[in-house]
């Protein structure tokens, strides 16, 4: 069971379609099936039309999910639900640093683990974290370790504007959605031992990961929105499908490249190799 879960900011990239496609092959590669999932926790950055647009453009390249739509927005309830079990087990406090206090401390110290603060509007909530590694085997870059309260700190599940943190509602989503394997970013790599460590916490089984390598620019800059990267090009799906399984390392044949984007997909699963891409951490598209 795979799962692609973009964020509804604006329309997809070519980075994201190509992590959708990844994450659409290595599903129906292994006769699963491929969920849609909105992560649109982060209302102040959501904009508005960009779910359909996400939905519009998946189906304008044949990448059809199975079943209905998952909206993280839809379960709030349950997010809080499973806070205040851990709240109840006193694995979360309340903190009230500021990112100026924290700004040149990329390792949280600490500062509020013991102060008792109630929890209230001025507050985030923190998962103490512990002196243990964490450890798994990445599909594509390899045996990662990391030890979360020498390389991380204690780190947030809510903010302090109340909205629940991405490595906290990733955890539930995938577990709630039964996904066993995720597909999706280097970028996200260094995240993984935290969601493993709340799954542990959790009693959740681990989903296995392949952590594919970014797309970048002529600058190394990730492809994102934030890099105003323009939106995937879905007028030519074909050759667009056709450039994506080029950056995947796949090797499509010279005569698929003006076939319908369907015709490449079906070539795609039948040959999905995602090996083709190990230990590579970026891949810059071509210069036309």
């Amino acid at each position: 069971m795979g799962r692609f879960a973009p964020s509804p900011t604006g329309p997809l990239h070519l980075g994201s379609l190509y992590t959708a496609l990844a994450s659409y092959l290595d599903a129906r590669r292994h006769n699963g099936l491929w969920l849609l999932r909105i992560d649109d926790l982060d209302t102040p950055r959501n904009a508005d039309g960009a779910s359909d647009a996400i939905l519009r453009c998946l189906e304008r390249f044949g990448l059809h999910w199975d079943g209905n739509v998952y909206f993280q927005i839809q379960h709030l309830e349950h997010y809080q639900q499973i806070l205040a079990t851990l709240q109840h087990q006193q694995w979360l406090y309340a903190c009230r640093c500021s990112r100026k206090t924290l700004a040149n401390t990329p390792i949280y110290p600490g500062y509020c683990r013991e102060a008792g603060f109630v929890d209230d509007e001025s507050s985030a909530l923190r998962l103490k974290t512990q002196d243990r590694q964490i450890e798994f085997d990445d599909a594509l870059q390899g045996f990662i370790s990391q030890n979360l309260i020498r390389e991380h700190g204690d780190f947030i599940v809510r903010r302090k504007d109340r909205i629940i943190a991405y490595q906290f509602a990733v955890v539930i989503d995938d577990y709630n959605q039964r996904i066993n394997h995720v597909v999706r970013g280097a970028d996200l790599l260094d995240s993984t031992a935290k969601q493993l460590y709340l799954q542990q916490l959790l009693g959740y089984p681990m989903p296995r990961y392949t952590h594919l390598p970014l797309i970048v620019d002529q600058q190394g800059n990730k492809l994102s929105k934030q890099t105003l990267a323009a939106p995937a090009d879905d007028s030519h799906p074909e050759s667009t499908m056709f450039l994506l399984l080029r950056l995947l390392r796949q090797n499509p044949p010279a005569e698929l490249a003006n076939a319908p984007a369907e015709l490449q997909l079906q070539w795609a699963i039948a040959h999905w190799k995602p090996l083709a891409l190990k230990k590579i951490r970026a891949i810059q598209p071509p210069i036309h």
